[in-house]
């Protein structure tokens, strides 16, 4: 038993041929109503029930022609921030620009166009012009088949509530499909509602960067924007990612997410060690650790370090004369005479003589964890050392060199250098707009290094805000995010949610994100933790499959017809038989080559929980109505 009626709708309109027949037996009736040839009390109600028909054969017609009529699609549009705050009323929705719901009819009508050539039964969109429907027929330039979003005429506004995208939201498209637009427009209402937006954008996209600037410029106040950009250093901020931290091991991880990955993980656990022994120490001189600091202790070598924490330690267990106890004169006398061999040359005399008084005077009990891995460290062969955390040195030297060694380590008692010092804490404290470009055109691995730090520092943020509660809501765009992603992205995906973040990745392929994480069930599985997807146009098969995956099945119709001739063996005798067989199964709610065609700026998504949406973003203008003054946005 169907449950929903079948229709065809890619015919020929023969409902108005039936209409036109029935006016013409309308006129009849009233021509012999009036000249008395029928008695008018019969040549009434006919001449009614002859209206009747012809309407209701007129209306069929005309649904008929109306979807023929849409089948030339929507140009695209372009609106300015003035339209945008006028359709974004309600900061609790998310607009996301025009279309309709996605229903099983949509997806028979677009399984019935897959059989036919739609150009042979486009009707002239002025017929919906003049049934008063906003028609502008996309032109024959643009990218894409204009009938997938032309099986519905009427289009209206798409809302979602803005609690629907605590879980994550994925954008994915090919390259010009329309990603940057779309983040564009969910950027833009980010900042109009007061959230805390933070962009990383890997290819540096100045028409997106221009667009977060106007929203701060129209609903924020003029400081709110800041920019971060490695090539640029001079225009932006300085930023340190190892300012804020619970716990002296956070920067470890931090580092060590950042760091390539090899097999085993050895040599990435060697790098964590390392970095936590310089941090370690550090933080027992009470000095801040920042990665000018961590590169210039792990290449050049923990002896500064350790040399400090000895004084320190010593100053507090033996006391202020601490150097004239008789074992340690004769040790400082012997190693400044030479008698002790060095580990390596960065080694002072004082500091051998400080290292072997506490490897054969100090007790067990009173020694120092800290102090015995930087000693343990220092011990270590250099070569060796040097081999383990090969891994660890190329991407510290690549964040603190040329001119991103005072961006990323800043000096707050630089005088010279009037850039503001920036951290996430500050970020959010104050509200700001931070649109970091990584310029990874030019240089991908240390735009992918900084992008991965940046990432390790949020989700370490993010734990501090779910221990302690936050202040403002941050929403997170991340574009071309195979390009960035690590385990404390992963994290702020799965995690996120409860700490306030509401994060919007946005992405090319499956395959690029199977590349950077080493396979594509890992991929898969990142992506998992994001419940709403927007789908551009793709044309990777792996991607359309993990699209319509998404989106479910529906039952299709499919008419089969049969027509058999047969003659018998005598003179005249002939058969015919015909059938016709109307049958249902369940097919994709969306092609999956249906993504390969989509115009630009049109998407299928998926959000609220597997409620399917066809709509299409329009082009934010940033620069059309610069006069408007704009309300400010109350946090």
């Amino acid at each position: 038993m169907l449950l929903r009626r079948y229709e065809m709708p890619w015919r020929r309109a023969y409902e108005a041929h039936a209409s036109i027949a029935w006016l013409f037996a309308l006129a009849w009736f009233v021509i012999v109503g009036v000249t008395r040839h029928l008695p008018r009390t019969l040549a009434l109600p006919v001449s009614l029930v002859c209206l009747l028909m012809a309407l209701a054969r007129l209306a069929q017609a005309l649904r008929t022609l109306v979807l023929r009529a849409s089948l030339s699609g929507r140009s695209i549009q372009r609106l300015t921030t003035q339209a945008l705050a006028t359709l974004c009323k309600k900061p609790d929705e998310v607009f996301l620009g025009f279309g309709f719901e996605w229903r099983p009819v949509h997806s028979q009508r677009l399984y019935e166009l897959a059989k036919i050539d739609y150009r042979e039964f486009s009707v002239s969109p002025r017929l919906l012009t003049w049934l008063g429907y906003d028609v502008k027929p996309q032109s024959d330039a643009e990218i894409g088949l204009p009938y997938i979003h032309g099986v519905e005429p009427r289009e209206v506004p798409l809302y979602r509530p803005l609690q629907n995208f605590e879980g994550g939201t994925l954008l994915v498209g090919t390259t010009q499909s329309g990603k940057g637009v779309a983040l564009g427009n969910l950027i833009t209402q980010a900042i109009r509602r007061g959230d805390v937006v933070i962009v990383i954008d890997p290819k540096n996209s100045r028409r997106l960067k221009r667009i977060a600037q106007r929203a701060c410029e129209d609903y924020r106040d003029a400081d709110t924007f800041l920019e971060f950009h490695p090539a640029f250093p001079e225009t932006g901020i300085r930023i340190d990612f190892t300012f804020n931290w619970q716990k002296a091991t956070e920067l470890a991880s931090r580092i060590q997410s950042v760091m390539p990955p090899d097999t085993g993980g050895a040599f990435s656990a060697f790098g964590w060690d390392a970095v936590n022994v310089v941090v370690q120490g550090l933080v027992e001189l009470e000095e801040r650790p920042n990665l000018a600091k961590l590169t210039k202790y792990i290449e050049g070598g923990i002896e500064p370090v350790l040399e400090g924490s000895l004084r320190r330690f010593y100053d507090e267990t033996l006391g202020g004369n601490w150097r004239d106890l008789p074992e340690m004169k004769k040790l400082l006398h012997d190693a400044q005479r030479g008698n002790v061999r060095k580990p390596s040359e960065a080694a002072s005399a004082d500091l051998m003589a400080f290292v072997a008084y506490y490897e054969h005077h100090i007790t067990q009990s009173r020694r120092s964890k800290v102090i015995d891995a930087q000693v343990r460290t220092f011990r270590h062969n250099r070569e060796h050392y040097q081999k383990i955390t090969a891994n660890l040195l190329p991407v510290l030297s690549m964040l603190t060199s040329g001119d991103l060694g005072p961006s990323l380590s800043p000096d707050p008692f630089d005088a010279d250098d009037t850039r503001p010092i920036m951290n996430f804490e500050k970020i959010e404290r104050a509200g700001h707009v931070l649109y970091m470009c990584l310029d990874s055109l030019p240089d991908p691995s240390v735009a992918s290094a900084i992008g991965a730090l940046a990432l390790a520092d949020l989700a370490a943020r993010a734990g501090m805000r779910y221990n302690l509660g936050g202040y403002r809501r941050i929403s997170l765009f991340v574009d071309e995010v195979s390009n960035v992603i690590n385990q404390p992205l992963i994290e702020i995906l799965n995690k996120g949610a409860e700490g306030g973040i509401f994060t919007t990745c946005a992405m090319q392929t499956l395959a690029d994100l199977a590349k950077r994480l080493g396979s594509e069930d890992a991929a898969r599985m990142a992506l998992g933790n994001l419940n709403n997807l927007i789908a551009m146009r793709t044309k990777d098969r792996p991607t359309q499959d993990f699209v319509v995956e998404t989106f479910g099945k529906t039952a299709i119709h499919t008419v089969r017809v049969g027509l058999s001739h047969g003659s018998d063996a005598h003179l005249g005798d002939f058969s015919s038989n015909y059938s016709t067989q109307l049958a249902e199964s369940f097919e994709e709610m969306v092609p999956a080559d249906v993504l390969g065609k989509l115009p630009n700026l049109q998407y299928f998504a998926s959000v609220s929980g597997g409620r399917i949406i066809k709509g299409r973003f329009p082009i934010l203008d940033p620069d059309a109505g610069h006069e408007m003054v704009a309300s400010k946005a109350t946090p």
